[in-house]
């Protein structure tokens, strides 16, 4: 199972039997040993849960997701058996869209490289390149959800002007809509991903998208890896097609390509969106709560299927 926080750990344990997967030396024999007691699957975004691991738990009722999004569980599988799948909304729309505005100001004001160019002794010979203002750029967010329009909110109050991409058209927002995301690249100085992943969105910001958000542009990430050919990315970085980009989120976590690793016109985070003591506090409650109403007969507090 995935690790909650301390507190919220320790209530898990009081009410169920609890098998710490992460803890243990070959987690694929315990599996194997205790395959016909498992009932519940405490889940993360890395962990996959695919339709193998699902029907290897003949008992198996519950997958409670510790993350509002859940395209690393086979929801489909899940249906089939009839197995109950949760997640946490709502409560990490905040903290994920601050990412969201803390990648976009260390990248375009070159904060991660500024420091770095004080700790090397560079200030000494002369003042470190130039950044790029917010200011009076546009911002362009694929995602229009609860999280794109709060990071929608935070860039506005930076004098960003706003537009977006996203399944369908809200009603209720004045920004500019468009129904084509390399249109929308085009038009903008900065392209942050704050849509669903899975199947529907993956590789949605490929070449084509690169070149159109041109060599002047930014990527800001804060959704799924898979959302973005990553061979794509390294390309367009080295090269320079684009001018920069802030991930926290990669195809293959926790593994990120040394190729990112090596590009000083990148700034990487692990995956750190929704990671307050406040956030994970209330992700780790709603989890147990769902829980623990799944097994006394209450309807579940957060229910996706």
């Amino acid at each position: 199972m995935t690790r909650l926080l301390p507190r919220e750990m320790d209530l898990l344990e009081s009410e169920f039997d609890v098998i710490h997967l992460y803890r243990e030396a070959d987690p694929e024999a315990v599996l194997q040993d205790r395959r016909n007691d498992v009932q519940a699957i405490v889940a993360s975004p890395s962990n996959p849960i695919r339709r193998n691991l699902i029907e290897a738990f003949p008992a198996l009722e519950i997958i409670a997701q510790y993350a509002v999004g859940y395209d690393n569980v086979d929801i489909e599988a899940a249906k089939q058996r009839q197995i109950k799948v949760t997640n946490t909304p709502d409560v990490l729309t905040a903290d994920t869209a601050d990412t969201a505005v803390a990648l976009t100001l260390a990248v375009m004001r070159r904060v991660v490289e500024g420091d770095v160019y004080i700790r090397v002794g560079k200030w000494l010979n002369g003042p470190m390149p130039l950044g790029v203002s917010l200011a009076g750029k546009t911002a362009g967010i694929v995602g229009m959800g609860r999280i794109g329009k709060a990071i929608a909110k935070r860039l506005a109050a930076f004098e960003m002007n706003i537009i977006y991409h996203g399944r369908t058209q809200k009603p209720d927002l004045a920004y500019q809509f468009y129904d084509d995301i390399q249109t929308m690249a085009s038009m903008c100085d900065v392209l942050v991903l704050a849509c669903s992943g899975g199947e529907g969105t993956r590789h949605l910001v490929n070449n084509d998208v690169f070149d159109a958000l041109g060599p002047d542009g930014f990527l800001i990430n804060i959704s799924r890896g898979s959302v973005i050919d990553e061979a794509a990315l390294v390309n367009a970085l080295q090269t320079r097609r684009i001018r920069g980009a802030g991930l926290d989120v990669f195809d293959h976590e926790p593994y990120v390509p040394e190729a990112l690793q090596s590009l000083d016109n990148v700034v990487l985070l692990p995956h750190i969106g929704s990671a307050t003591h406040e956030t994970r506090t209330v992700m780790g409650k709603i989890v147990v709560g769902n829980l623990a109403a799944h097994f006394s007969g209450k309807p579940l507090l957060t229910e996706v299927a």
